[in-house]
């Protein structure tokens, strides 16, 4: 996702986040795994890029927590991992 806008993580409220066109969390799920572990233990960034109405958007961050329908950073943002288009690390 070259094209989604890098915006500072503590943004994110700012946007109404939406689903993505596809449900990629499935496919997700072993990248956000490795970027939780990266993040917890070696305190590495991901980019994360999600879909908001006003297009994609990514954030380069830490990820704190990974649920069955969400993924939690920095200030208890939590973003749904049905807007997730990409996780990159």
């Amino acid at each position: 996702m070259t094209n989604a806008e890098l915006i500072p993580k503590e943004d994110i409220p700012k946007y109404k986040l939406t689903r993505a066109s596809e449900d990629h969390s499935k496919e997700l799920r072993n990248k956000l795994e490795a970027a939780l572990r990266l993040g917890n233990e070696f305190k590495a960034k991901a980019t994360i890029t999600f879909q908001t109405q006003d297009g994609p958007k990514r954030v380069e961050t830490t990820i704190w927590t990974v649920t069955e329908d969400a993924l939690q950073i920095k200030n208890g943002v939590v973003l749904p991992l049905g807007s997730l288009l990409d996780i990159d690390y």
